[in-house]
């Protein structure tokens, strides 16, 4: 029992909305958008999107000291989408 309960509170740290995963990460919007090189008012909006693009994404993880993983699930397996970083990698660089 108590390591079903242990499961289910694991998915739920593990799945949040991006303003909650900022803040269990004890970050603000001012000093995440300094870190991002934006506005706080961007950051905001940012959280509060249903739909953003990946490098965005990306970059407000990694301001965070994070890496973001696309993850794609099927029944026989999950299998990690590489290609977004390559993209991102050749237009930066």
């Amino acid at each position: 029992r108590q390591a079903r309960a242990e499961a289910r509170a694991d998915a739920i740290l593990a799945s949040m909305p991006l303003q909650e995963l900022r803040r269990a990460r004890e970050l603000s919007q001012q000093t995440l958008a300094k870190a991002m090189e934006t506005t706080q008012g961007e950051i905001s909006k940012l959280e509060h999107r249903t739909d953003a693009y990946i490098s965005t994404l990306r970059s407000y993880v990694e301001a965070m000291h994070g890496r973001l993983r696309i993850i794609a699930e099927f029944p026989e397996g999950n299998y990690e989408i590489t290609q977004f970083e390559e993209i991102d990698r050749v237009s930066s660089g």
